[in-house]
């Protein structure tokens, strides 16, 4: 097992709704109890619903941290979860994408929706301008992410990007393998700030 001592907060994109595959939902399970019991604290989008809420309910569970980040905009959408460590309500996307950014180490995608994808090509954007250096892993589960990453490989064929972005991100097919990667991603970055 990799050393998670410099590993304190993961912040996970994931989506409000918990998707059609139950295996994704059993993934964010997964993730948030091995958070919790490796005390690493959880920093999301702080909905109550969805794989969102699912995390956060195992971190919790686990007896872990949680802090949720929302725009005032998404409160009742995504059913803000107030009984978390630390709930942040502020003024828009763009201030909740640099706040969970400030707050966390790394950077862990769960399958999710349009803003779950938005929030992961601008994390990646941030790390291909070299603003940042702090691992983005993809939890492939279940194949979820393959038209992503061809996506990315026909985006790089077509020279509209060099074949170092694939380099911006790992992949791991199970939400077990998250912790360690991200932790091996630490040790080997100079910096994880802006």
């Amino acid at each position: 097992m990799t050393d998670l001592t410099r590993l304190r907060s993961l912040c996970v994109f994931c989506g409000a709704s918990t998707g059609s595959d139950p295996a994704h939902l059993q993934a964010a399970r997964r993730l948030g109890s091995a958070m919790a019991a490796r005390n690493i604290r959880l920093v999301y989008g702080g909905g109550h619903v969805g794989l969102m809420g699912t995390v956060a309910d195992a971190v919790l569970d686990g007896g872990g941290e949680v802090v949720g980040i929302i725009p005032e905009h998404l409160v009742r959408a995504e059913a803000a979860y107030r009984e978390i460590t630390e709930l942040l309500v502020v003024d828009s996307m763009h201030t909740r994408k640099r706040a969970m950014f400030d707050r966390s180490d790394a950077f862990c995608v769960l399958p999710g929706g349009l803003g779950t994808m938005d929030e992961t090509f601008e994390i990646l954007t941030w790390k291909q301008l070299r603003l940042h250096d702090k691992p983005v892993i993809l939890v492939n589960q279940n194949g979820y992410f393959d038209p992503l990453l061809g996506l990315i490989d026909s985006i790089i064929a077509q020279g509209f990007a060099h074949s170092d972005v694939a380099r911006l991100y790992e992949v791991v097919a199970d939400a077990e393998d998250v912790l360690d990667v991200a932790a091996a991603g630490l040790a080997a970055s100079d910096s994880g700030r802006f």
